[in-house]
């Protein structure tokens, strides 16, 4: 009978021990089945050993000492970082928990795993089976800094809903918010307008100064510009630009100061040769015609400030001596599918050539993916004077409305009465109206591309004048390939403003190759061909239908 009972108790113990085990791993929300561990054959033996020469009775005894053996070889297996697949498809290393603290991760696995004293750590499951473990926050600031991957205590403006500067990754990059409201940083562009949020975040050296943010951003272009025809010229000149900005938390939104500056001054009151481009002046008396007209000194000298009413909500206020007020797209040296173009579009004064506007206030509001606002601003387009800094009466008025549907895709409508636009059309008022859609992507791993369709009008003494530019790019492995193709309605190329105006295309294609010489510091290379498409009417004046235009470049880039 002793016999029976010391072979039925061993066979149990036996069976225990070596029969797969199912363990789980229990988290507040969620369970997590374990594929049973295989025990190594030479501890299998082991507990036959002790049932031989242990008297029946105290088998049981034995049997506890196998699980504890059993458990000890768990432990050592956890600690050298055993898997634990879990049901999702990915896996974690197993981390057993000390009873008696509440919420601890609890992972039963009969005849394995004895209880440990760790400190307790609940966790969490992330998308694509990873998983996340993090201590209790003491506070929601803390808790928000480890699940963008920093440390507690570490210096961040994730309190302002900005992530932190110091060693960022790509990943803290898209944790941070924009200056106007609680949605990704990368919807933001120039002025207060709106581009995709899957856009490339603009990049530049970056500084955290306590709770200050601080960024630059810049590009300097050593250009060749040959225009052909009768109306073209030839001319070497540096364009670019150079950007600071310094953001802090107010309340529950944020303060942002930003100044841009530009080069363009150098190059001459007359600017550089661009068939089929006109507007402001050179000498206070005459238009500029086939020429692109520099940009002033201070291309921008703005402040913002915007505070949350919602989750997903934000009321703001912006404005710049210059700045740039609610109208339009963003303007071309800021939109991603043609600022790498080293030349202005022909379309500049439909769509978007109050970017420098001397004077301007701004007031929206956010909701969620929609932005409603107003500006004030003084119309009066920048004088031959380029090293100052101008004032007017904000007397002009525009409204814009944005709405980005998808993380890909950023659309507006905008229309602004302006008062007295042009230095040398005094006393004649204008009406515009624009609309526009953005696109940005990546197509596929390593690539980024993004496009912009927009349509502008200008109407002034009952006159109705588009424009219309189709522009894309297309980035990959240090190159980038863009291109413009654009067609507008002009009364002033012939020199003085005509009853009707002439339609005029113009097709670009161009590319660049950088290259990265430092951490912040690119050299690029780089050459574009435009192709000029004129009505009959004005062929005798540019030699042919088709003058062509042609751009070599070189450029350094702060990234």
């Amino acid at each position: 009978m002793k016999s029976r009972l010391f072979i039925t108790v061993s066979a149990v113990a036996l069976a225990s021990l070596s029969a797969p085990a199912v363990a789980q791993m229990s988290m507040p929300g969620m369970t997590m089945p374990m594929a049973a561990k295989k025990r190594p054959t030479h501890k299998a033996a082991k507990p036959k050993q002790i049932a031989r020469k242990t008297a029946p009775k105290k088998s049981a005894h034995k049997h506890s000492a196998a699980i504890r053996g059993s458990a000890v070889h768990a432990r050592h297996a956890s600690s050298v970082g055993m898997p634990m697949p879990m049901a999702n498809g990915g896996t974690a290393n197993p981390m057993s928990q000390s009873h008696g603290h509440p919420g601890a991760m609890s992972m039963p696995m009969p005849s394995q795993i004895e209880p440990q004293d760790q400190t307790q750590m609940p966790s969490q499951t992330q998308p694509g089976g990873t998983m996340q473990m993090r201590a209790p926050p003491q506070s929601s600031s803390e808790g928000m800094k480890m699940r963008m991957g920093q440390q507690p205590g570490q210096t961040s403006t994730s309190d302002m809903q900005m992530g932190g500067m110091s060693g960022n990754t790509g990943h803290e990059m898209q944790m941070r918010t924009a200056a106007l409201g609680p949605y990704p940083e990368q919807r933001e562009s120039s002025g207060t307008a709106w581009q995709p949020d899957s856009s490339n975040a603009m990049t530049g050296p970056m500084l955290m100064s306590g709770d200050w943010m601080l960024m630059a951003h810049g590009t300097a272009n050593l250009i060749y510009d040959h225009q052909s025809g009768p109306r073209g010229d030839d001319k070497t000149f540096v364009s670019g630009m150079l950007m600071a900005m310094a953001r802090h938390p107010l309340g529950s939104g944020a303060v942002q100061f930003r100044a841009m500056l530009s080069p363009d001054p150098l190059m001459g009151p007359a600017g550089y040769p661009l068939l089929l481009a006109s507007g402001e002046t050179a000498n206070g008396t005459s238009p500029l015609l086939d020429r692109q007209h520099p940009h002033d000194f201070f291309m921008e000298l703005s402040a913002s400030a915007s505070q949350n009413i919602g989750p997903k909500s934000s009321v703001f206020l912006y404005a710049g001596l210059p700045g740039e007020p609610a109208f339009g797209p963003p303007a071309f040296m800021h939109r991603e599918s043609i600022l790498d173009s080293p030349e202005a579009p022909i379309s500049h004064h439909w769509l978007d050539s109050t970017h420098i506007t001397f004077g301007v206030i701004t007031a929206g509001v956010v909701l969620d993916r929609v932005k409603i606002e107003a500006s004030q601003f003084n119309a009066r387009e920048p004088d031959q004077h380029r090293w100052n800094i101008e004032t007017g009466p904000l007397d002009s008025t525009s409204v814009r409305v944005s709405w980005n549907p998808l993380r890909t895709l950023s659309l507006q409508a905008s229309w602004a009465h302006f008062k007295d636009p042009e230095q040398l059309e005094p006393g004649v008022n204008q009406t515009r109206w624009s609309a526009s859609a953005l696109w940005a992507d990546d197509p596929s791993p390593g690539w980024h591309a993004a496009a912009t369709l927009a349509w502008g009008r200008k109407s002034s003494n009952g006159h109705n004048d588009d424009g219309f530019a189709v522009e894309a790019s297309i980035k990959h492995l240090g190159w980038t390939v863009f291109g413009r193709g654009e067609q507008v309605e002009n009364r002033e190329l012939l020199g003085s403003l005509s009853s009707s105006g002439f339609k005029v295309d113009k097709v670009s294609l161009g590319a660049v190759r950088d290259f990265q010489l430092a951490d912040h510091l690119a050299v690029g290379a780089g050459g574009l061909f435009s192709l000029n498409f004129v009505p009959h009417a004005l062929a005798p004046f540019y030699g042919s239908r088709d003058p062509t235009g042609m751009i070599g470049f070189l450029r350094l880039k702060l990234n």
